[in-house]
C-alpha cells in the first residue's frame, strides 16, 4: 500500500490560467485526489489539524510580527487587486501578500535576473 501512496504522491498539479480552469482539474481530478488522501489518511501521512494544534500554529505565528513596510501601489493595480482579493474571499493586503510571496518564491527557484 505505501508504494501506491508513494506512486500516487507524483501527481503534479499544473499552472493555471484562471480560476476556472483550476477548478475544472480539481473537479476532474476529484476521484483520483479523494483515493489519494484517503491512503494517505489511513497510512499515518495525513494528519487531521486540531483545534490545538491550529491554535498553536496561530499563537507561533503570532511571536515574530512581520515588519511593517509601506509601498507606493499605483491606484489601477491596487483596484485589482482587490477585485481578485473580494473574487477569492480574502483580505486584499492578504492577498497582495501572497501574490509577492508566490513570485519571489517562483523567481528565486528559477533564479530569473541572475
Amino acid at each position: 500500500m505505501k508504494k501506491q501512496i508513494e506512486r500516487q504522491s507524483t501527481i503534479v498539479v499544473p499552472k493555471f490560467a484562471t480560476e476556472a480552469e483550476e477548478a475544472e482539474w480539481w473537479y476532474r481530478n476529484r476521484e483520483r485526489h479523494g483515493k489519494q488522501f484517503l491512503a494517505a489518511v489511513k497510512s499515518g501521512q495525513a494528519q487531521v489539524l486540531t483545534k490545538e494544534k491550529l491554535q498553536a500554529r496561530l499563537a507561533a505565528s503570532r511571536r515574530t510580527p512581520a515588519p511593517v513596510v509601506s509601498l507606493r501601489i499605483p491606484e489601477a493595480d491596487l483596484a485589482l487587486a482587490r477585485k481578485q482579493a473580494e473574487r477569492k474571499g480574502l483580505p486584499y493586503q492578504t492577498y497582495i501578500k501572497s501574490l509577492l510571496h508566490e513570485t519571489l518564491s517562483d523567481r528565486e527557484k528559477r533564479k530569473v535576473g541572475w
